[in-house]
């Protein structure tokens, strides 16, 4: 394995698991903080805002991290509306977090079927109601903007439903096809590895899911690596088709010292 001066690592499934600590995970930022190399936390879970995600990597967990180093589908999500959609009422159908981002953020937060936009991620205690007044929304006119479109999220007792499940019912219910915000959209790893300052040549891309982290680093332009701790299995990668520049058991099996360059 070559070496790389800056490293993104997904969160679910790649860190930790749910509640369940990946040790060698947790051993493997202790190592890249040692060794002053650069890294972030990349996540397309919106449910969790970055003061949240600081918590538990911090002090839970304690890994070496700075709320800096944490990028997640909301904060990309509320940074292209303030640039492109800056003056538009938005309907958000997510948790908590993420209509905090929009109201932070100085956005105009519309929950009606009148709203110009709607920007949506995982809602756990999503009813039928909502989606209703989402889809109204979409028939009406408005933009669709999603977080992610992620199948399943890894959690310590299995996988669970996640957003794209149900931009999956809007955009059968609309017809619209949504803009997607997070990976395996590359303009997210773009943007970390611009915050990161450094060369694509240089970063290493690391995450549990082939369809989503692999698939936005190979677009973006960076090398990648699967680890086999959450979502996805070897036999998920198509030969035919992008492959990961490594494939490792667990982020323990990665020896620095065994680098060449």
């Amino acid at each position: 394995m070559k070496s790389y001066r800056g490293y993104i690592l997904d969160l679910d499934g790649t860190t930790y698991v749910g509640k369940q600590r990946l040790t060698s995970a947790e051993d493997f930022v202790h190592r890249l903080k040692a060794k002053g190399l650069a890294y972030m936390f990349m996540t397309n879970n919106a449910t969790r805002g970055v003061e949240e995600i600081y918590q538990h990597l911090g002090h839970y967990l304690e890994l070496p991290v700075s709320p800096s180093q944490i990028y997640t589908s909301a904060i990309a999500a509320v940074e292209y509306l303030k640039e492109f959609h800056n003056n538009k009422s938005i309907f958000v159908l997510g948790e908590a977090s993420l209509k905090d981002a929009v109201r932070k953020a100085g956005l105009d937060l519309d929950m009606s079927e009148n709203a110009q936009l709607v920007l949506q991620g995982l809602d756990r205690q999503v009813n039928y109601e909502t989606l209703t007044t989402a889809t109204r929304a979409l028939l009406n006119g408005a933009e669709f903007i999603v977080t992610n479109r992620d199948q399943l999220i890894p959690t310590e007792t299995g996988s669970s439903p996640s957003s794209g499940a149900i931009t999956a019912f809007l955009e059968e219910a609309s017809q619209v096809k949504a803009h997607l915000i997070g990976k395996p959209s590359p303009s997210i790893v773009e943007a970390a590895i611009k915050k990161m300052k450094l060369a694509k040549e240089d970063v290493l891309m690391i995450g549990d899911n082939y369809k989503t982290d692999i698939q936005a680093g190979h677009l973006a332009g960076v090398d990648t690596l699967l680890v086999l701790t959450g979502v996805s299995t070897e036999a998920d990668v198509d030969p035919t088709r992008y492959q990961p520049t490594y494939i490792c058991s667990d982020l323990g099996a990665i020896d620095f010292d065994n680098e060449a360059n």
